[in-house]
């Protein structure tokens, strides 16, 4: 293990600050599917203790925009912020952009499978999502781009068959995403961030292509860049080509790793780090890092078992070095 007594991890909580909103640290929550209902008792209290241990930002886990005005309210939404907000941290949410379950029972929509008005529906539904996003008192929502899923696919030359607006060169492959920020740009005036999730290397694609797309992202209105995976050859590589473009980046992959964190931050590669497995063990990893507290953090053993594991089965996400299990 590890010893990262000597380590100055004042980076990581130094505060900062987005569009008049302050994460009180660096550390971020990412979005991670858990299989506790997110307006239940359980759910509520797993976002509430992952706050409460010290994230500066929390994001709630991919959720269908089709679920808002359904099944999501603001009311049945708002326990869960206020979980958060109690805790200390910002609350975002990821808004997926169809049907999201676990485990998998039928093959999700692909690019050629959208007619224009599916398509035209899909940014409709995220508007309204947002919008009651925002009466539930969320701080953020993040358009999930990134992993090869949907909005991804249709960036992806190498996933996108579509021979209209919506596919061919980048500009047309870009559009989605655009129309779907571009919906969401209106509620920035009531204090709505807007974060975007993206992988910047994909099928057909490369750091180039990811850069010229995020610049178009941020002009339209994207507060909060969210590169995932960040890392390839040094703890978050593949983020740094994105902190010039003028709005804080994060980056994720085995920053549960002290020294990769802090690395990150102190050499410029991004403003915030996602702790993802990581917190998933220990919902403390913040504060007990902020405390030098380090012998007494439950570190993921990067087994899968309890999380990837748990997924595939369709039930409650735990982690294996839990003592009660």
């Amino acid at each position: 293990m590890t010893v990262y007594s000597t380590v100055d991890v004042s980076p990581l909580f130094a505060p900062l600050a987005v569009r008049g909103r302050i994460l009180r640290c660096r550390v971020v929550l990412p979005p991670m599917v858990q299989l506790r209902p997110i307006t239940s008792a359980a759910g509520i209290d797993w976002y509430r203790a992952r706050a409460a241990g010290g994230a500066g930002l929390v994001i709630v886990e991919a959720t269908a925009v089709n679920r808002f005005g359904t099944e999501l309210h603001a009311d049945n939404l708002r326990p869960l912020v206020d979980a958060i907000h109690e805790g200390g941290a910002l609350a975002a949410i990821q808004l997926f952009p169809v049907t999201f379950d676990f485990p998998r029972t039928e093959a999700p929509p692909a690019p050629a499978d959208l007619s224009i008005d599916d398509i035209a529906g899909i940014v409709d539904e995220y508007q309204r999502a947002a919008a009651i996003c925002v009466a539930a008192g969320f701080d953020g929502v993040e358009p999930h781009g990134a992993h090869g899923y949907l909005l991804n696919q249709f960036f992806s030359p190498g996933q996108n068959e579509r021979t209209d607006l919506y596919g061919g060169p980048q500009v047309n492959r870009e559009r989605f995403a655009l129309q779907i920020v571009q919906v969401l740009r209106p509620l920035r005036d009531k204090g709505l961030l807007l974060l975007y999730r993206h992988t910047p290397i994909g099928n057909g694609y490369g750091i180039e292509d990811s850069r010229i797309f995020l610049e178009h992202l941020v002009q339209a209105g994207v507060d909060i860049l969210d590169i995932s995976p960040a890392s390839d050859k040094q703890p978050g590589d593949r983020a740094a080509p994105f902190t010039g473009i003028g709005v804080p980046v994060i980056a994720v992959n085995h920053m549960d790793e002290v020294d990769r964190a802090v690395e990150v931050l102190h050499e410029g590669r991004a403003d915030l780090i996602a702790v993802g497995r990581g917190l998933i063990a220990d919902p403390e990893w913040p504060r007990k890092v902020r405390e030098g507290r380090f012998e007494e953090i439950i570190h993921c053993e990067r087994c899968n078992e309890g999380c990837f594991g748990h997924l595939k089965k369709g039930i409650p996400v735990v982690c294996t070095e839990w003592r009660d299990l």
